[in-house]
Protein backbone atom coordinates (compact mmCIF):
# COMPACT_ATOMS: atom_id res chain seq x y z
CA UNK A 1 0.00 0.00 0.00
CA UNK A 2 1.46 3.44 -0.40
CA UNK A 3 2.60 5.08 2.29
CA UNK A 4 0.66 8.00 1.32
CA UNK A 5 -2.32 8.50 2.09
CA UNK A 6 -5.53 8.31 -1.04
CA UNK A 7 -5.70 12.10 -0.85
CA UNK A 8 -2.01 12.91 -0.53
CA UNK A 9 -1.12 10.32 -3.27
CA UNK A 10 -3.96 11.79 -5.83
CA UNK A 11 -2.09 15.34 -5.23
CA UNK A 12 1.38 13.64 -5.73
CA UNK A 13 0.14 12.02 -9.11
CA UNK A 14 -1.60 15.46 -10.70
CA UNK A 15 1.50 17.38 -9.49
CA UNK A 16 3.64 14.82 -11.48
CA UNK A 17 1.52 14.58 -14.50
CA UNK A 18 1.43 18.41 -14.28
CA UNK A 19 5.12 18.60 -14.26
CA UNK A 20 5.00 15.57 -17.46
CA UNK A 21 3.01 18.37 -18.81
CA UNK A 22 4.80 20.87 -18.54
CA UNK A 23 8.20 19.36 -19.87
CA UNK A 24 6.27 18.00 -23.03
CA UNK A 25 5.05 21.70 -23.30
CA UNK A 26 8.44 23.29 -22.98
CA UNK A 27 10.10 20.05 -25.87
CA UNK A 28 7.30 21.02 -28.47
CA UNK A 29 7.53 24.66 -27.92
CA UNK A 30 11.70 24.40 -28.23
CA UNK A 31 10.71 22.24 -31.13
CA UNK A 32 8.39 24.97 -32.94
CA UNK A 33 10.94 27.61 -32.55
CA UNK A 34 13.59 24.99 -34.36
CA UNK A 35 11.70 24.03 -36.84
CA UNK A 36 10.57 27.84 -37.88
CA UNK A 37 13.96 29.14 -37.92
CA UNK A 38 15.23 25.76 -40.00
CA UNK A 39 12.60 26.29 -42.60
CA UNK A 40 13.00 29.70 -43.97
CA UNK A 41 13.35 33.34 -43.31
CA UNK A 42 9.62 33.97 -43.23
CA UNK A 43 9.33 32.25 -40.58
CA UNK A 44 7.81 34.27 -37.67
CA UNK A 45 11.04 34.28 -34.66
CA UNK A 46 11.69 35.58 -31.17
CA UNK A 47 14.71 36.41 -29.46
CA UNK A 48 15.19 37.07 -26.14
CA UNK A 49 18.14 38.95 -24.00
CA UNK A 50 18.92 40.68 -21.15
CA UNK A 51 21.24 43.84 -19.89
CA UNK A 52 22.54 44.31 -16.39
CA UNK A 53 23.84 47.12 -14.85
CA UNK A 54 25.66 46.43 -11.87
CA UNK A 55 27.91 49.03 -9.06
CA UNK A 56 29.48 48.67 -6.03
CA UNK A 57 29.44 52.35 -5.12
CA UNK A 58 31.38 54.89 -2.33
CA UNK A 59 30.58 58.31 -1.62
CA UNK A 60 33.65 60.27 -0.46
CA UNK A 61 31.67 63.49 -0.55
CA UNK A 62 28.97 64.48 0.87
CA UNK A 63 28.83 62.53 4.26
CA UNK A 64 25.33 61.72 5.97
CA UNK A 65 24.31 60.85 9.31
CA UNK A 66 22.80 57.31 9.92
CA UNK A 67 20.02 56.27 12.48
CA UNK A 68 22.81 56.60 15.60
CA UNK A 69 23.88 60.35 14.00
CA UNK A 70 27.33 59.19 13.19
CA UNK A 71 28.83 60.94 10.24
CA UNK A 72 29.05 58.24 7.71
CA UNK A 73 30.24 57.75 3.95
CA UNK A 74 27.44 55.99 2.66
CA UNK A 75 28.73 52.56 0.21
CA UNK A 76 26.42 50.50 -1.35
CA UNK A 77 26.07 47.62 -3.61
CA UNK A 78 23.12 48.14 -6.35
CA UNK A 79 21.73 46.30 -9.15
CA UNK A 80 20.55 49.95 -11.18
CA UNK A 81 19.29 48.40 -13.95
CA UNK A 82 18.18 45.33 -15.77
CA UNK A 83 15.95 44.95 -19.22
CA UNK A 84 14.60 42.14 -20.32
CA UNK A 85 14.74 42.25 -24.18
CA UNK A 86 11.92 40.12 -26.07
CA UNK A 87 12.23 40.94 -29.95
CA UNK A 88 10.67 39.44 -33.09
CA UNK A 89 9.94 39.01 -36.38
CA UNK A 90 6.25 38.31 -37.15
CA UNK A 91 6.82 38.91 -41.54
CA UNK A 92 9.10 40.60 -43.47
CA UNK A 93 7.58 43.91 -43.36
CA UNK A 94 6.65 43.62 -39.42
CA UNK A 95 8.80 43.29 -36.42
CA UNK A 96 8.10 43.71 -32.30
CA UNK A 97 10.15 44.54 -29.46
CA UNK A 98 9.17 44.45 -25.41
CA UNK A 99 11.33 45.37 -22.52
CA UNK A 100 10.17 45.36 -19.36
CA UNK A 101 12.72 47.29 -17.32
CA UNK A 102 13.14 46.63 -13.79
CA UNK A 103 14.58 49.36 -11.71
CA UNK A 104 14.53 50.66 -7.95
CA UNK A 105 11.67 52.39 -6.41
CA UNK A 106 12.88 55.59 -5.20
CA UNK A 107 9.51 57.40 -4.76
CA UNK A 108 9.23 59.65 -1.34
CA UNK A 109 6.81 57.80 0.65
CA UNK A 110 6.21 55.02 -1.93
CA UNK A 111 4.92 51.94 -0.33
CA UNK A 112 7.31 50.14 -2.52
CA UNK A 113 10.04 52.66 -1.48
CA UNK A 114 13.70 50.38 -2.19
CA UNK A 115 12.07 47.65 -3.99
CA UNK A 116 13.36 46.61 -7.43
CA UNK A 117 9.86 47.52 -9.58
CA UNK A 118 8.77 46.31 -12.91
CA UNK A 119 7.89 48.88 -15.68
CA UNK A 120 7.68 48.65 -19.56
CA UNK A 121 10.69 50.59 -21.33
CA UNK A 122 10.00 49.29 -24.51
CA UNK A 123 6.92 47.91 -26.16
CA UNK A 124 6.16 48.96 -30.04
CA UNK A 125 5.62 47.31 -33.70
CA UNK A 126 7.68 47.98 -36.41
CA UNK A 127 6.89 48.13 -40.21
CA UNK A 128 10.09 47.71 -42.53
CA UNK A 129 9.38 50.55 -45.37
CA UNK A 130 12.54 49.84 -47.39
CA UNK A 131 10.48 48.77 -50.84
CA UNK A 132 9.36 52.73 -50.75
CA UNK A 133 11.99 54.55 -48.73
CA UNK A 134 15.43 52.67 -49.33
CA UNK A 135 17.76 50.78 -47.16
CA UNK A 136 16.59 51.47 -43.38
CA UNK A 137 14.12 53.19 -43.40
CA UNK A 138 10.93 51.47 -41.15
CA UNK A 139 8.23 53.31 -38.64
CA UNK A 140 7.44 52.80 -35.67
CA UNK A 141 4.20 52.70 -33.09
CA UNK A 142 4.07 52.73 -29.19
CA UNK A 143 6.52 52.97 -26.69
CA UNK A 144 10.03 53.65 -27.86
CA UNK A 145 13.56 54.99 -28.30
CA UNK A 146 13.38 58.57 -28.99
CA UNK A 147 15.84 59.89 -31.53
CA UNK A 148 19.14 61.29 -29.81
CA UNK A 149 19.68 59.05 -26.43
CA UNK A 150 19.88 55.71 -27.97
CA UNK A 151 21.42 56.69 -31.28
CA UNK A 152 24.28 58.32 -29.02
CA UNK A 153 24.60 55.37 -26.38
CA UNK A 154 25.89 53.30 -30.06
CA UNK A 155 28.40 55.61 -29.70
CA UNK A 156 29.18 56.73 -26.11
CA UNK A 157 28.80 53.01 -24.43
CA UNK A 158 29.23 53.63 -20.85
CA UNK A 159 25.72 54.46 -19.76
CA UNK A 160 26.02 51.70 -18.02
CA UNK A 161 28.63 54.53 -15.80
CA UNK A 162 25.66 57.02 -15.83
CA UNK A 163 23.04 58.52 -17.73
CA UNK A 164 24.21 60.46 -20.72
CA UNK A 165 24.75 64.47 -20.59
CA UNK A 166 21.10 65.54 -21.54
CA UNK A 167 19.32 62.54 -20.18
CA UNK A 168 21.50 62.99 -16.58
CA UNK A 169 20.66 66.91 -16.46
CA UNK A 170 17.15 65.97 -16.92
CA UNK A 171 16.27 67.34 -20.39
CA UNK A 172 15.62 64.63 -22.77
CA UNK A 173 14.14 61.05 -21.55
CA UNK A 174 15.67 57.37 -23.89
CA UNK A 175 12.22 56.34 -24.54
CA UNK A 176 8.38 57.45 -24.83
CA UNK A 177 5.23 56.68 -26.40
CA UNK A 178 4.38 57.77 -29.64
CA UNK A 179 5.21 57.02 -33.37
CA UNK A 180 8.09 58.18 -35.44
CA UNK A 181 9.84 57.31 -39.01
CA UNK A 182 13.34 56.81 -39.76
CA UNK A 183 15.24 57.36 -42.93
CA UNK A 184 18.71 57.18 -44.71
CA UNK A 185 19.58 59.15 -47.77
CA UNK A 186 22.97 58.95 -49.84
CA UNK A 187 23.71 55.52 -48.56
CA UNK A 188 24.80 56.18 -45.04
CA UNK A 189 25.58 59.65 -45.43
CA UNK A 190 22.55 61.43 -43.75
CA UNK A 191 20.02 59.78 -41.35
CA UNK A 192 17.08 60.93 -40.19
CA UNK A 193 14.83 60.26 -37.14
CA UNK A 194 11.38 62.19 -36.74
CA UNK A 195 8.72 61.30 -34.29
CA UNK A 196 5.82 62.61 -32.10
CA UNK A 197 5.96 61.86 -28.67
CA UNK A 198 3.55 62.43 -25.81
CA UNK A 199 6.74 64.23 -24.37
CA UNK A 200 6.53 63.24 -20.16
CA UNK A 201 8.73 60.17 -21.13
CA UNK A 202 8.13 56.50 -20.60
CA UNK A 203 7.84 56.83 -16.43
CA UNK A 204 4.85 59.10 -16.72
CA UNK A 205 1.80 59.30 -18.50
CA UNK A 206 0.58 61.93 -21.01
CA UNK A 207 -1.11 65.14 -18.48
CA UNK A 208 -2.78 66.72 -21.53
CA UNK A 209 -2.95 67.46 -25.14
CA UNK A 210 0.39 68.89 -26.04
CA UNK A 211 2.78 66.66 -27.91
CA UNK A 212 6.45 66.39 -28.13
CA UNK A 213 8.39 66.62 -31.84
CA UNK A 214 11.26 64.93 -31.98
CA UNK A 215 13.65 64.57 -34.75
CA UNK A 216 17.31 63.98 -34.94
CA UNK A 217 19.84 64.45 -38.49
CA UNK A 218 23.22 63.22 -38.64
CA UNK A 219 25.29 63.64 -41.68
CA UNK A 220 28.15 62.24 -42.68
CA UNK A 221 30.28 64.51 -44.62
CA UNK A 222 33.34 62.39 -45.71
CA UNK A 223 31.20 59.27 -46.06
CA UNK A 224 33.40 58.15 -48.99
CA UNK A 225 36.64 58.55 -47.21
CA UNK A 226 38.98 56.64 -45.72
CA UNK A 227 38.56 55.43 -41.92
CA UNK A 228 40.60 58.34 -40.53
CA UNK A 229 37.26 60.71 -42.26
CA UNK A 230 34.88 58.97 -42.46
CA UNK A 231 34.15 58.36 -38.44
CA UNK A 232 33.61 62.20 -38.56
CA UNK A 233 29.32 62.99 -37.86
CA UNK A 234 27.08 66.47 -37.12
CA UNK A 235 24.48 65.61 -35.42
CA UNK A 236 21.59 67.97 -34.53
CA UNK A 237 18.40 67.92 -32.51
CA UNK A 238 15.36 69.56 -31.48
CA UNK A 239 12.85 68.66 -29.38
CA UNK A 240 9.75 71.08 -29.49
CA UNK A 241 7.06 70.63 -26.82
CA UNK A 242 4.81 72.37 -24.34
CA UNK A 243 4.11 72.15 -20.52
CA UNK A 244 0.77 73.34 -21.25
CA UNK A 245 -0.68 75.63 -24.61
CA UNK A 246 1.53 78.68 -25.27
CA UNK A 247 4.06 77.76 -22.58
CA UNK A 248 7.29 76.13 -24.03
CA UNK A 249 9.50 73.45 -23.40
CA UNK A 250 12.19 73.07 -26.25
CA UNK A 251 15.86 71.48 -26.12
CA UNK A 252 18.17 72.65 -29.33
CA UNK A 253 21.34 70.09 -29.43
CA UNK A 254 24.54 69.96 -31.94
CA UNK A 255 26.95 67.41 -31.82
CA UNK A 256 30.53 66.73 -33.26
CA UNK A 257 31.29 62.54 -32.88
CA UNK A 258 34.16 60.74 -34.18
CA UNK A 259 34.32 57.15 -34.87
CA UNK A 260 37.90 55.47 -34.68
CA UNK A 261 39.23 51.70 -34.12
CA UNK A 262 41.08 53.53 -31.81
CA UNK A 263 38.60 56.17 -30.06
CA UNK A 264 35.58 57.33 -30.51
CA UNK A 265 34.90 61.02 -28.95
CA UNK A 266 31.95 63.84 -29.06
CA UNK A 267 31.11 67.12 -27.86
CA UNK A 268 27.81 68.61 -27.70
CA UNK A 269 26.13 71.78 -26.72
CA UNK A 270 23.07 72.07 -25.42
CA UNK A 271 20.25 74.96 -25.40
CA UNK A 272 17.23 74.39 -22.99
CA UNK A 273 14.13 77.23 -23.09
CA UNK A 274 11.25 76.14 -20.35
CA UNK A 275 8.13 77.91 -19.40
CA UNK A 276 5.78 75.87 -16.94
CA UNK A 277 2.66 78.63 -16.89
CA UNK A 278 1.98 81.10 -19.65
CA UNK A 279 1.97 83.32 -16.82
CA UNK A 280 5.27 82.00 -15.69
CA UNK A 281 8.90 84.16 -17.01
CA UNK A 282 10.78 81.20 -19.44
CA UNK A 283 14.03 79.93 -18.24
CA UNK A 284 16.53 79.34 -20.77
CA UNK A 285 19.51 77.30 -20.07
CA UNK A 286 22.74 76.28 -21.87
CA UNK A 287 25.67 73.83 -21.39
CA UNK A 288 28.19 71.32 -23.19
CA UNK A 289 29.50 67.94 -22.55
CA UNK A 290 33.42 66.61 -23.66
CA UNK A 291 33.58 63.09 -24.06
CA UNK A 292 36.70 60.38 -25.07
CA UNK A 293 36.94 56.95 -25.14
CA UNK A 294 40.39 55.97 -26.01
CA UNK A 295 41.08 52.42 -27.08
CA UNK A 296 43.97 50.60 -25.22
CA UNK A 297 45.22 47.23 -25.79
CA UNK A 298 43.89 43.90 -24.99
CA UNK A 299 39.97 45.12 -24.13
CA UNK A 300 41.32 47.71 -22.18
CA UNK A 301 39.72 50.77 -22.55
CA UNK A 302 39.61 55.15 -20.87
CA UNK A 303 36.40 57.07 -20.70
CA UNK A 304 37.30 60.92 -19.97
CA UNK A 305 34.17 63.36 -20.05
CA UNK A 306 33.39 66.56 -18.44
CA UNK A 307 30.40 68.25 -18.24
CA UNK A 308 28.73 71.97 -17.94
CA UNK A 309 25.62 73.14 -17.19
CA UNK A 310 23.81 76.78 -16.58
CA UNK A 311 20.14 75.92 -16.05
CA UNK A 312 19.12 79.40 -16.17
CA UNK A 313 21.40 81.79 -17.92
CA UNK A 314 19.95 84.64 -15.57
CA UNK A 315 21.58 82.75 -12.42
CA UNK A 316 24.92 81.68 -13.58
CA UNK A 317 25.63 80.75 -9.29
CA UNK A 318 23.45 77.77 -10.82
CA UNK A 319 26.25 76.57 -12.59
CA UNK A 320 27.36 72.68 -11.87
CA UNK A 321 29.96 71.03 -13.71
CA UNK A 322 30.57 67.26 -13.42
CA UNK A 323 34.30 65.22 -13.99
CA UNK A 324 34.11 61.51 -14.86
CA UNK A 325 37.48 59.19 -15.53
CA UNK A 326 37.07 55.61 -15.48
CA UNK A 327 39.27 52.62 -17.54
CA UNK A 328 37.89 49.57 -18.22
CA UNK A 329 37.97 46.14 -19.14
CA UNK A 330 36.01 44.49 -22.10
CA UNK A 331 35.60 40.81 -21.60
CA UNK A 332 36.71 39.65 -25.44
CA UNK A 333 32.93 37.66 -26.35
CA UNK A 334 31.65 37.20 -29.52
CA UNK A 335 28.11 36.84 -30.67
CA UNK A 336 26.39 39.65 -29.11
CA UNK A 337 27.61 39.62 -26.26
CA UNK A 338 28.62 42.19 -24.23
CA UNK A 339 30.31 42.07 -20.84
CA UNK A 340 32.61 44.90 -18.78
CA UNK A 341 33.99 45.56 -15.89
CA UNK A 342 35.07 49.27 -14.81
CA UNK A 343 36.45 51.39 -12.16
CA UNK A 344 35.58 55.33 -11.96
CA UNK A 345 35.11 58.43 -11.01
CA UNK A 346 32.09 61.33 -10.78
CA UNK A 347 32.55 64.28 -9.31
CA UNK A 348 30.03 67.25 -9.38
CA UNK A 349 30.76 70.69 -8.24
CA UNK A 350 28.54 73.27 -7.85
CA UNK A 351 28.73 77.18 -7.78
CA UNK A 352 26.15 77.78 -4.93
CA UNK A 353 27.58 77.40 -1.67
CA UNK A 354 24.04 75.58 -0.17
CA UNK A 355 25.09 72.59 -2.29
CA UNK A 356 28.18 70.80 -1.82
CA UNK A 357 30.20 69.12 -3.75
CA UNK A 358 29.65 65.16 -4.54
CA UNK A 359 32.18 62.43 -5.19
CA UNK A 360 31.86 58.99 -5.92
CA UNK A 361 33.89 56.15 -6.57
CA UNK A 362 32.59 52.72 -7.96
CA UNK A 363 32.97 49.63 -9.77
CA UNK A 364 30.60 49.17 -12.79
CA UNK A 365 29.43 45.80 -14.62
CA UNK A 366 27.62 45.54 -17.78
CA UNK A 367 26.42 42.02 -19.17
CA UNK A 368 24.31 42.32 -22.52
CA UNK A 369 23.43 39.80 -24.47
Amino acid sequence: MDRYGPKESHVQQRNWWSGVAAVCMAVAVSAQAQAQTTTGGDAPSVKVGATVFTDATYTAAPQTTDADGNAVHASAFNVSRTYLNITGTLSPRISFRITPDIVRESATGASLSGSLAYRVKYAFAQVNLEPWLGRGAWARAGVQQTPWLDFQEGLYRYRFQGQMFAEREGYLTSSDAGISVHTLAGGDRFESHLGVYNGEGYTRAEVNDQKAIQWRGSLRPFATSGARLRGLRLHAVADVDHYVRHAERRRLLGSLTYEHPRVNAGVEWLATADQTRTSAATVHGHGYSLWATPKLARGWELLLRRDHMVPDSALDLQTRTRTVLGGAYWFPLKGGVSTALMLDYDGQTFTTSSTPAQRRVAVHALVAF
